[in-house]
């Protein structure tokens, strides 16, 4: 995949990926939307968890294009937000010993670990330092 250059096909791109994950199984869809936030540019630093009040929402995000591991998380988290389906919608970001990760489905599905895969039970992560829900991101764009 080749992450779009501009705002507008980056827009574009992503209602496309919405659209193309809404009816799919939960393992795949969520594959997918992982596929696709870990391919965008990554820098390491431009969000932090202490600025969590003045993280942008999902359309600054994907005009600002910069993407560090929180920033990704971020993205897909709004990204499970948009699509309303109740299969996905426990979703929570969290800051933990094993990085910024995104935990589906009470830890079922662990994203923003690898772009190749999405991981599941195999993985327990401890040590939350911090987190925010998918509810709490709701409020962003809302």
């Amino acid at each position: 995949m080749i992450w779009p250059k501009d705002f507008s096909n980056r827009l574009t791109s992503w209602v496309d990926l919405r659209q193309q994950v809404l009816e799919l199984e939960a393992p795949v869809a969520l594959s997918t939307l992982n596929r696709w936030w870990l391919h965008s540019p990554w820098c390491p630093y431009y969000l932090h968890w202490d600025d969590f009040q003045d993280w942008p929402d999902p359309w600054q995000l994907l005009s600002d294009n910069i993407y560090c591991d929180i920033a990704r998380g971020l993205g897909i988290m709004y990204t499970l937000a948009m699509l309303d389906r109740k299969d996905l919608g426990n979703s929570i970001l969290v800051e933990s010993d094993q990085g910024n990760l995104v935990l589906v489905d009470d830890e079922k599905y662990i994203l923003n670990w690898s772009p190749s895969q999405v991981v599941n039970t195999s993985l327990s992560v401890s040590k939350i330092k911090r987190r925010v829900t998918q509810e709490q991101l709701l409020h962003k764009f809302k």
